[in-house]
């Protein structure tokens, strides 16, 4: 996959974290939710750009109130990248469950048949957002990682395959 480098926005000069698997996996699924087309024209470091907020920025969000619509695709788009690393690590379906509430508490939960492989809790979310792409791609890498651990902790219970034919709710009913 090319990476489209545009210095004048990369807000923090981090080229090399435009090069973390996590991050090339966050740009490819952006691009997929572009639909429209509205960011063909721009380099990857612009639209990871969307994902820093300055410390300054934070404190100037009110968290009272409902939730940002941009602050919630942020947040989703995030933990769905991080769904999608999991699964090309693991070579596993991933299911993301997340639950938050309007005063922007909540969780996110990554499932694989019987195996939770990362549970988090989400606290003021009104304020979701990365200092610098380093730190994003850092906090994607730690997420992945830690959820690939747990399947090679427990390889038996993540790709289990359960017998559902073989099951019989009323063993004592004859045909």
């Amino acid at each position: 996959m090319t990476i489209r480098l545009d210095s004048a926005a990369n807000p923090a000069g981090d080229v090399e974290a435009l090069q973390n698997a996590f991050m090339i996996c966050m740009v490819r699924l952006v691009r997929a939710k572009d639909f429209y087309g509205l960011w063909s024209g721009d380099g990857d470091a612009e639209l990871l750009a969307k994902f820093i907020t300055a410390h300054e920025q934070r404190r100037a969000i009110p968290t009272v109130g409902d939730l940002d619509p941009l602050t919630l695709w942020r947040l989703n788009t995030f933990y769905a990248a991080v769904g999608v690393a999991i699964e090309e690590r693991s070579n596993l379906l991933v299911s993301r469950t997340m639950e938050i509430s309007p005063d922007g508490i909540g969780r996110v939960l990554f499932t694989t048949k019987r195996l939770v492989l990362l549970s988090s809790t989400l606290r003021n979310v009104h304020n979701f957002g990365f200092n610098s792409l380093r730190k994003c791609a850092d906090t994607g890498t730690r997420l992945v990682s830690e959820a690939v651990a747990v399947v090679k902790a427990y390889p038996d219970v993540a790709r289990r395959d359960e017998k559902i034919a073989s099951w019989k709710p009323w063993p004592n009913l004859k045909n």
